[in-house]
């Protein structure tokens, strides 16, 4: 219950603009064709953005217990380019957000989700978001 309430009050206090925010970066890289790598976890992570409690993102890899494109060299340099084109300038909105929520002791828990986002705004390629505690393979 205490995770539904957080997520309404992010949502009303900034995430919906946040989750729309990443929403339209992924368009933009959708439109540029070469970019519909990172326009999926634009997608992805809009959508974490909108209700970000209760879940965390962890590595494909260790979810699934196997590579894929996203795990291996090829997300490596994905992630290394949108790092560079875009991951930081994020990381730093989302840092500087978390700064300006950590000044009230009210907004400590919406702080600790714009360290998450930053982190996630480094290097998105070859994430999963899954509710948190979540460490077991899945099995298919």
């Amino acid at each position: 219950m205490l995770g539904f309430l957080l997520n309404v009050l992010w949502f009303v206090l900034g995430g919906f603009v946040m989750g729309l925010g990443w929403w339209l970066a992924g368009l933009v890289a959708a439109l540029t064709v070469v970019g519909i790598p990172w326009a999926r976890a634009c997608f992805v992570i809009g959508n974490f953005s909108f209700w970000p409690f209760g879940k965390e993102a962890i590595s494909r890899q260790e979810l699934t217990g196997r590579s894929d494109f996203g795990t291996g060299p090829l997300g490596l340099v994905g992630n290394v380019i949108w790092f560079l084109l875009a991951g930081w300038w994020l990381a730093i909105g989302h840092l500087s957000s978390a700064l300006a929520c950590f000044v009230t002791i009210v907004g400590i828990p919406f702080g600790i989700q714009h360290v998450k986002l930053a982190l996630i705004a480094l290097a998105p390629i070859g994430l999963a978001i899954v509710p948190s505690g979540t460490t077991a393979r899945l099995e298919e």
